[in-house]
């Protein structure tokens, strides 16, 4: 057998560590929105204040700097599956895609890393609010109203990918089980989260495309607003239950992807080039 490089060894490390630190994050998420839903305290809000309740337990502040080391392995993983095409998603529209979504993801992911390294060295959440700061950003430039909703309808994309991956029921394709387990825990466990998710992005996506209609960034809600929203329809507390459970339960299949998911990790020195081919390009 050919051995495995060290290098594509070392990067497979960080990628299921920062599964598993995604994964924390969304099932503290999802049991504190479950908490609120059922009346048992707590506040249904987003993966800051996920960190901030990690932050309040027994060796908070340890627990919190392993899950930003954690998060900014995933977005550092991220970033090598859309430059160097790791999970060979190809060139089509839809691999173009998914691989620009998984840049996104980087950025998104290294931001939180950033918040959740900052609270655990007691300096406080840092970053501000994302959502309504990046909005207000965007709308103060030329055509910002469109580029804004243009953000809003590929959030809702994204949403309504996600629960395209969740009927289709083809979430354990890339997790080296047998069939069994496919069908019996790990299959119903993350299209349960990915509908979940599907759901929350296409709130948050309304929202953006509202901000870029009234042009005020205070339109623009992220995970909390969404799940506020939720509580106040009709049998909402139900609403946001399952949610919520879903949000848990995403977070239970990024545990089953960081020991399971197969990755094909690509070798340091290529990407390397590929960065350095990426940052030669933009010049």
């Amino acid at each position: 057998m050919t051995p495995v490089p060290g290098g594509r060894n070392t990067i497979e490390r960080i990628a299921r560590f920062g599964y598993g630190a995604r994964g924390v994050v969304y099932v503290v998420v999802g049991a504190l929105a479950l908490l609120a839903a059922i009346g048992q305290g707590g506040r249904a809000g987003d993966s800051k204040d996920a960190l901030r309740a990690v932050l309040n337990g027994p060796f908070g502040a340890v627990l919190v700097g392993l899950i930003a080391l954690g998060l900014a392995g995933f977005a550092l993983w991220r970033l090598v599956e859309g430059v160097t095409d790791a999970d060979r998603r190809g060139t089509s529209a839809k691999g173009l895609a998914v691989r620009g979504a998984h840049l996104i993801s980087a950025v998104i992911y290294f931001g939180l890393a950033v918040s959740a390294a900052s609270l655990s060295l007691g300096l406080g959440m840092s970053g501000g609010d994302g959502v309504h700061d990046g909005t207000a950003w965007l709308l103060a430039k030329p055509f910002g109203r469109w580029l804004v909703a243009l953000v809003g309808l590929g959030v809702i994309g994204g949403g309504f990918g996600f629960l395209g991956k969740a009927w289709r029921g083809d979430v354990t394709d890339r997790l080296a089980l047998d069939d069994q387990a496919r069908d019996r825990w790990a299959g119903p466990v993350g299209r349960f989260g990915y509908a979940a998710r599907g759901i929350a992005f296409l709130i948050i996506g309304g929202f953006l495309v509202a901000a870029a209609w009234h042009q005020r960034s205070s339109d623009a809600k992220g995970l909390a607003e969404a799940f506020a929203l939720l509580r106040a329809q009709p049998y909402g507390w139900i609403l946001l239950a399952l949610v919520a459970a879903g949000h848990a339960a995403f977070g239970a299949f990024g545990l089953i992807q960081a020991r399971y998911r197969h990755i094909d990790a690509p070798d340091i020195d290529r990407v390397d080039d590929a960065a350095g081919a990426a940052v030669r390009a933009l010049r």
